[in-house]
């Protein structure tokens, strides 16, 4: 293009967008902007960048895409090896598991796992229900989304704050059968808190901070934020609306009954339920929350179908690595026990880095400290199947959390399946030390355990209509070992994984613990992309 035709273009596309915001307003004009490129989107600015690689790479160039042998068939290798072959790469999946997904695991009726301490388990869900024992929601801005939009798989609501779910904290004083909602307890908090800051803002304590209409505006604030008097009223919280009915609004006549028994602001802050709020304004669990129709293994069973389901090698576990000037050769047990190899021009590992470590290889000492650096972290889950949806029908809670300070650490309600016969609770999602000790016991201790505590907070259905149980402590998981993963300096640029982040030869990594988004599957993917965006590099300037 010659100097004078790029004058050109530009005054075209200056007087075509003044038009355009003659006509539209400025929000027209900005969105024709962002269509023509010449602004950003919100989406584009806050996702990392990636263009996949191309068949038209190869063909404009004379260059050929390569074979790529990937360790590890969960949700980073899954992606490296959709990606790469949408380019014409030829990738082969070594996955030591009977399924591809990696931690990505839902349990269904006929669900079959044996735990590293021999424990066997055999899911006798009913039809329909399901436990996603590894991850299970999906912020609105994660690229998981953007997977499932390009695969197919359908999503729908989950309900990760709920009003009307329970808080029980025994150590604050709280006695079985008497569990606080949510929505009284967040009530409560922010009703104190108001009277608080407003008795401070009223009496001049925050006249260095504030001007005499910054008071005012905070003032009129938190009288609508925590349900609290006016002047007039010395800014008393007195509880009100916010925290519930003892008896719900109905016909005329019956204007309903507020909660009584407002606890003092002493034995609010004393309960701790406050503790609990400040996870609805994390940015990886504010809602809205989605989850895959059917359980989260969707998302992996679409990728292995796009990728070709005979390019996925089940039941085989790598046993030794070596890289050479021209490419790489793995060593692995199949299916049957039997020896095998397999060599390639590339490879990608996507498998745990602590189980990696133990692998024979040749790739140097740095990679081998890097990969020994990153420690698994841990987490447990039950899932409980109750004959009856007790907790919509006695309880009224759809969805969401219940948080306690006991070792289940949190109960949720299924986000689906509302007015059916059946559902599946998960009796306890907890992390580190309580989750190993739910390892260590049997499938029936963790269950018997899960039910005497949450009977407890639920009552007595708890226990009588419970109907079937299955456990997962990813400590104990073979192939896998872990839920997550701590990193030094708790951060993928620690000095230490540069090896990891930055290789030099022909074996590259990928993996959730390769990012900041480490425990979710957005971060594998993120990773994974890094992964293929390096490899085709590398092809390409060979």
């Amino acid at each position: 293009m010659t100097q004078n035709q790029q004058v050109r273009t530009g005054r075209s596309r200056r007087d075509f967008l003044r038009a355009v915001g003659v006509t539209g307003g400025a929000g027209t004009m900005f969105a024709a902007m962002g269509a023509l490129g010449l602004a950003p989107t919100e989406a584009s600015a806050a996702t990392p960048a990636f263009l996949p690689p191309s068949p038209s790479d190869f063909s404009l160039t004379g260059r050929r895409a390569a074979s790529v042998v990937i360790l590890g068939g969960g949700v980073a290798g899954l992606v490296a090896a959709y990606e790469l072959g949408k380019a014409g790469y030829r990738c082969t999946i070594l996955e030591p598991r009977g399924r591809t997904g990696g931690r990505n695991l839902t349990v269904r009726g006929g669900t079959a796992e044996t735990d590293l301490s021999g424990n066997k388990q055999v899911a006798r869900f009913s039809d329909g229900q399901y436990l996603n024992a590894g991850p299970a929601r999906l912020a609105q801005w994660m690229v998981t989304l953007d997977y499932c939009r390009e695969l197919g798989v359908p999503i729908e609501v989950f309900t990760n704050s709920n009003a009307d779910a329970y808080i029980y904290n025994e150590k604050g004083g709280m006695r079985p059968g008497r569990p606080v909602r949510y929505r009284t307890a967040k009530a409560d908090v922010y009703g104190y808190v108001g009277e608080l800051l407003a008795k401070a803002a009223d009496g001049g304590a925050l006249d260095a901070a504030l001007t005499a209409d910054d008071r005012a505006r905070l003032l009129s604030f938190l009288e609508g934020w925590g349900e609290i008097g006016g002047k007039a009223d010395g800014f008393a919280y007195t509880g009100g609306a916010n925290r519930g009915f003892s008896e719900y609004p109905g016909g005329a006549g019956r204007p309903g009954v507020l909660l009584g028994d407002v606890p003092t602001a002493s034995e609010v802050f004393s309960s701790a339920v406050g503790r609990y709020f400040a996870f609805e304004f994390e940015f990886d669990q504010a809602m809205l929350m989605f989850q895959p129709v059917g359980g989260m293994d969707q998302i992996p069973k679409a990728l292995t179908r796009a990728i070709g389901p005979h390019k996925v090698k089940l039941g085989c576990a790598a046993a030794r690595l070596t890289q050479r000037a021209d490419g790489v050769t793995v060593v692995y047990s199949d299916a049957h026990g039997r020896e095998r190899s397999i060599d390639a021009d590339y490879c990608v590992a996507a498998m745990p880095p602590h189980l990696l470590a133990k692998i024979p290889h040749n790739l140097g000492g740095d990679v081998q400290t890097a990969l020994e650096a990153v420690r698994p972290s841990s987490a447990s889950k039950i899932g409980l199947e109750y004959r009856t949806r007790w907790w919509e029908t006695d309880h009224r809670i759809y969805g969401g959390i219940t948080e306690t300070d006991l070792d289940l650490a949190h109960v949720w309600h299924p986000s689906h399946g509302f007015h059916e016969r059946r559902g599946v609770l998960v009796g306890y999602y907890n992390t580190g030390a309580n989750a190993d000790a739910y390892g260590k016991m049997t499938p029936r201790q963790r269950e018997a355990r899960a039910v005497m505590l949450g009977e407890r907070i639920y009552g007595a259905k708890y226990r009588t209509e419970l109907a079937s149980s299955f456990s997962v402590s990813w400590r104990y998981v073979p192939h896998l070992e872990g839920a997550w993963h701590s990193l030094p300096g708790g951060t993928p640029d620690a000095p230490v994984l540069k090896p990891l982040t930055a290789p030099t030869g022909r074996v590259l990594f990928a993996g959730d613990w390769l990012s900041y988004m480490d425990a979710w599957q957005h971060g594998a993917i993120l990773s994974a992309r890094q992964a293929v965006t390096a490899l085709h590099k590398r092809v390409m300037a060979a």
